[in-house]
């Protein structure tokens, strides 16, 4: 049978693993998967491309297997590296990229008969539909194209969040000493060892970050500033996986508002901290029910959210790794980091460094700290009309990609397929990633990402063969 092509853009976790499942998939007629991927990003991603060794994953190696049929693979491939390592250990990210580019390779050595990798390294501009026949056809940035049967969005937000903006401030952010994107290649290396430095965010970026300047030498003070200042909480060391209790989530679907979820869940941690238990469980039993309880939120609950309770759920649900932690505080407690609740308005800069001007959560007045370089450390953006992508930007403009209303992503049907501005659900381009968290919410880390691969696997196998995308 003539063989049919599949495009994947984007080559991190999700890019990567679904190639993997295609390659070992045996099919009616021959696949050739199209991986395509910016330099450096092969099986990789941002998420994986740190060379640092503090920068470590932010789950237990034990729950970071890649593959929905083999809870150990990561635990074995780290444990065949380095003997010490338990399931419960925090290994470094690069090691996971590692693993998945050794997994990538196995799959494309080993795939069943007629089924084909082919790595595509470059940009993509556009993704257009064919008018002769179903699928599309893919533009790259060198002049390249591909006509595909199927296209797959394995993208995640790589765009740092604006921060706040006035006419001052837009000036200030074409400033040298401003560094937008702590992720470039040596960004951090024209910091001086003993420059004090203010960051603008207090999550798992800003954590990243202190290592990784504390790493290269850096003993300047470091500020670092968010709207309400908190700071990531750390996960447990344990020996064995923790117990969840299932009657939270019944109860918190019994009155769908934001009040009555954050109720539920504060009297749930209170009463387990009362039983010599620890918060981390009341949070961790919510994981799995965590989609039913975002759908039954209606829209203007799930603005409420967004709005008041978003930064409370993100630092306790995605927590950063022991040590690391312990770094944090340490830092904090010897006072070389000040992390406090401020909102930024605005900048003075000379030949001699910058006066960040902040207002503490409320106060009445603002002060100054003076630095030498401000690096922007809020979270990824997902709101698309934040984002400078050229190719989530002509899907938008044509019509093939819409927004979700609340500026979290896009709309993403149960099937995968992305839902044009029409609100159809395209027969040849679908979207697996972080950006499935305007349907569903949880769906940023491995545990929950790797199941969504499976099925987008599935759906693609049999659409392909069968012919009929709604399934």
């Amino acid at each position: 049978m003539k063989t049919k092509t599949i495009a994947i853009i984007g080559a991190g976790f999700c890019g990567s693993v679904l190639a993997m499942h295609l390659l070992r998939t045996p099919t009616v007629a021959p696949l050739k998967i199209l991986l395509i991927s910016r330099p450096g990003a092969m099986a990789r991603g941002v998420a994986y491309g740190t060379r640092r060794s503090s920068h470590v994953l932010n789950v237990p190696a034990g729950r970071m297997s890649a593959l929905t049929d083999n809870d150990d693979s990561f635990y074995e491939y780290a444990k065949g590296l380095n003997p010490d390592f338990t399931p419960a250990s925090f290994v470094q990210r690069q090691l996971y990229g590692d693993y998945l580019e050794a997994l990538l390779n196995d799959a494309s050595h080993n795939a069943v008969q007629g089924n084909e990798l082919c790595s595509v390294t470059g940009e993509v501009l556009e993704v257009l539909p064919r008018k002769e026949s179903d699928g599309a056809r893919v533009l790259m940035k060198n002049g390249d194209h591909f006509d595909v049967e199927r296209v797959v969005l394995s993208i995640g937000s790589c765009a740092r969040q604006r921060p706040p903006t006035t006419k001052e401030s837009r000036t200030f952010y074409e400033d040298s000493r401003y560094i937008h994107d702590p992720w470039q290649a040596e960004a951090l290396a024209r910091i001086e060892k003993n420059s004090p430095v203010f960051l603008i965010g207090s999550g798992l970026t800003m954590l990243d970050v202190v290592l990784d300047l504390r790493d290269r030498g850096h003993q300047g003070m470091i500020h670092a500033v968010s709207r309400r200042g908190l700071p990531p909480q750390p996960h447990r060391v344990l020996s064995s996986h923790p117990h969840y209790d299932g009657q939270l989530s019944q109860h918190m679907l019994n009155h769908c508002t934001t009040r009555h979820y954050l109720r539920a869940v504060r009297n749930a941690i209170k009463l387990q901290t009362l039983e010599g238990g620890d918060w981390r469980d009341v949070i961790g039993g919510l994981r799995s029910t965590t989609p039913q309880l975002w759908h039954a939120l209606p829209i203007l609950e799930r603005q409420r959210f967004l709005r008041h309770v978003r930064p409370y759920w993100d630092t306790h649900r995605h927590r950063c790794a022991p040590q690391a932690g312990a770094r944090l505080q340490a830092e904090i407690d010897k006072g070389s980091l000040k992390l406090f609740a401020a909102r930024v308005t605005g900048y003075e800069s000379n030949s001699e460094g910058v006066s960040v001007h902040v207002r503490r959560r409320r106060a009445k007045n603002e002060e100054k700290i003076r630095v030498c370089a401000v690096i922007n450390c809020t979270t990824p953006a997902f709101d698309l009309r934040q984002l400078d992508d050229p190719l989530l930007e002509s899907l938008r403009t044509g019509g093939l990609l819409k927004p979700d209303a609340l500026g979290t992503g896009m709309e993403i049907a149960p099937s995968g397929a992305l839902v044009d501005s029409e609100g159809a659900e395209s027969r040849w381009l679908y979207y697996v990633g972080p950006f499935l968290q305007a349907r569903d919410w949880e769906a940023t880390a491995v545990p929950e990402l790797r199941e969504y691969v499976k099925r987008m696997a599935d759906t693609l196998t049999t659409v392909l063969h069968v012919g009929d995308p709604q399934i």
